[in-house]
């Protein structure tokens, strides 16, 4: 049985394919289209996936859509007329589009599809949209019995769910509903203090730790009415994405002091104090809702999934906090891997197929889903592109990457299948030696063209990791937040302590400081034998010759553009950045050795998005 899922129209499209219930392929359209965050129909994921697969579209017996439109049409509806008159403007904007278009969402899809050939209609399925991400989160998990928690920021109309998952079953439990969103709340002060929404996110959690929560009390007295089993109402008065263009209003501005910073505006203390006070208040939200869970779960297994299960640092906290002894995050836990659940849902839920689970294992081979290049496939791109390289065997391939590390060289990373999800985890990677001081901002400001406070992570062996970090378990998918091990870490002095906030990011933390955080956190992720072979062989050696088991490893891309895909999206990077050396499958590349009129011009990249 072959099953495709797709997600589309939200800020991530992306395609998956089951065959027999194992995950044959998942790829995001945004690699492909080289447009960040692309919602558009997913043509080039679903072309990835079938040609994975060996697949046409008539060998499917099922094509999944990851929610219901009608529903959201609904929801948007009921909405409009819960606020009015107030919201014309956004109703007047967004109607048109319902109505000549996402309303005949089957229709589109179908058409879309006959871009690679005939395909019966009667096989096209619609899934909910939490369910899609409950699905994903809980199917591919080790567990035979879960808590699924999802939260993000609104499917059809809901924006918290719990599900209980056993075998090949999952129902939803409970239910909070739209406008009443943590992930509505976080976007709102990502907006407030500067960034994208549906992007920047994980910015704002960065910039946390330079911080103190001082406006958390204010948060929970005018914008959170939160209860202690972890429900929660948002105060609409301090809000506008009901009803305008727009996350926040004249009220949240004047609670706040002050006006939503453009993104050209420097970075104050106020905005870093913003940010640690909406982790924090977030970070409570999900402990309360943890901690009241694992009271009605005997089992003690917990799933997460939709976008604020990327909050890595939340995570770290409900690991700790123990009320759970297990927890699984969907490695794709955003909108991307609603099509992985929606081919899941579809293959348990309506199919009914028996499910098997491998104790201690989860079945999504470790995230490397995506496209493949062969060796001779990245000789010929890179010959067509005009670059210079040396065809080396996988031991000389690891001792000039490992020769280049030791030497503070950036280098570029490309092995293998592609990762699904936000993370780089080893395919695409950049990769640097963790133990240089001035590590951190040459890779922000000269390759990846970023804010100098962005944390890098690390990349750990896995058998090393709880010597290195306050971790005992696995990592493997960068979904976790763990302190550098004590002995590790260097103390700041008093007056070190009393630097502003961003002047402190040159102050080395530990002894790994190019993957320590201002708070001597780090966003880890551990490195297996089984599931990325030549990844853990570099580590190691590596290792070998330094004593560190720890590398600095930051996505494949600049800001403002997707992770690489191709050979030639990499080359391309390569050259219009200060990597010293790029790694393809066993072709390596030197900086010196190139032409650099091909060089590709990023000297706009650095614009804030």
């Amino acid at each position: 049985m072959k099953i495709l899922g797709i997600s589309a129209f939200y800020h991530d499209s992306a395609a998956a394919i089951l065959v027999d219930g194992k995950i044959g392929a998942a790829s995001q359209e945004e690699r492909f289209t080289r447009v960040k965050h692309d919602l558009r129909f997913p043509l080039c994921a679903i072309a990835d996936c079938l040609k994975q697969v060996g697949a046409q579209i008539d060998d499917l017996d099922y094509v999944v859509f990851h929610e219901k439109p009608l529903r959201k049409f609904n929801r948007l509806i009921k909405t409009y007329l819960g606020f009015a008159p107030r919201g014309y403007t956004s109703f007047a904007k967004a109607m048109p589009l319902w109505l000549t278009n996402k309303l005949y969402q089957k229709d589109n899809i179908l058409d879309a599809l006959s871009t690679f050939g005939k395909f019966d209609a009667k096989r096209l399925l619609f899934s909910e949209h939490h369910l899609s991400h409950a699905a994903s989160a809980f199917f591919p998990s080790p567990f035979q019995e879960a808590t699924v928690l999802t939260l993000d920021g609104v499917g059809e109309e809901a924006t918290t769910t719990v599900a209980h998952g056993k075998g090949n079953q999952l129902t939803i439990t409970k239910e909070l509903h739209f406008p009443h969103s943590l992930g509505m709340l976080y976007a709102a002060f990502t907006y407030y203090t500067g960034f994208k929404v549906n992007s920047g996110e994980y910015k704002v959690m960065g910039l946390a730790p330079y911080g103190q929560p001082i406006y958390a009390e204010k948060i929970l007295e005018h914008l959170v009415d939160l209860k202690e089993d972890g429900s929660f109402r948002l105060n609409q008065d301090y809000f506008n994405y009901c009803t305008g263009l727009t996350m926040t209003n004249e009220n949240f501005d004047e609670l706040f002091g002050g006006s939503p910073r453009t993104p050209k505006e420097d970075l104050t203390q106020r905005h870093m104090d913003l940010a640690a006070s909406v982790q924090s208040v977030t970070e409570e939200i999900v402990l309360r809702i943890t901690r009241n869970l694992a009271k009605e779960s005997p089992h003690g297994n917990l799933c997460l999934a939709g976008g604020v299960a990327l909050n890595c640092v939340a995570n770290g906290k409900i690991l700790r906090d123990g009320a759970f002894e297990r927890v699984w995050i969907q490695p794709a836990a955003g909108d991307a891997g609603c099509a992985l659940g929606a081919a899941l849902a579809a293959h348990y839920l309506y199919a009914e197929k028996p499910r098997t689970v491998v104790s201690g294992k989860d079945s999504m081979q470790g995230s490397y889903l995506g496209s493949y290049f062969s060796q001779k496939e990245c000789e010929g791109r890179l010959q067509k592109v005009g670059a210079v390289f040396h065809t080396l065997s996988e031991e000389g391939i690891i001792h000039e990457t490992v020769n280049a590390l030791e030497a503070e060289k950036a280098v570029g990373w490309f092995q293998g299948r592609m990762e699904f999800g936000p993370r780089a985890l080893g395919g695409r990677s950049i990769l640097a030696d963790p133990r240089s001081e001035t590590m951190q901002k040459k890779l922000n400001l000269k390759v990846k063209f970023r804010e100098s406070f962005r944390p890098f992570a690390p990349s750990v062996l896995a058998e090393d990791v709880s010597e290195w970090f306050e971790l005992d378990r696995e990592s493997p998918y960068m979904l976790l937040v763990a302190a550098v091990k004590k002995e590790l870490q260097r103390p700041m002095t008093d007056e070190q302590e009393a630097l502003f906030g961003i002047e402190k990011l040159n102050i080395p933390r530990s002894d790994i400081p190019a993957v320590t955080h201002v708070d001597y956190s780090a966003r880890v992720q551990t490195v297996h034998a089984d599931t990325n072979p030549r990844y853990h062989n570099l580590i190691s050696a590596f290792k070998e010759r330094t004593g560190c088991p720890v590398l600095v490893n930051t996505s494949f891309n600049v800001r403002g553009e997707p992770i690489v895909c191709t050979p030639e999206d990499a080359f391309s990077c390569f050259m219009g950045t200060n990597l010293d050396l790029l790694v393809v499958e066993n072709c390596i590349l030197f900086k010196e050795e190139q032409d650099m009129s091909l060089a590709k011009d990023y000297k706009d990249a650095f614009e804030l998005d």
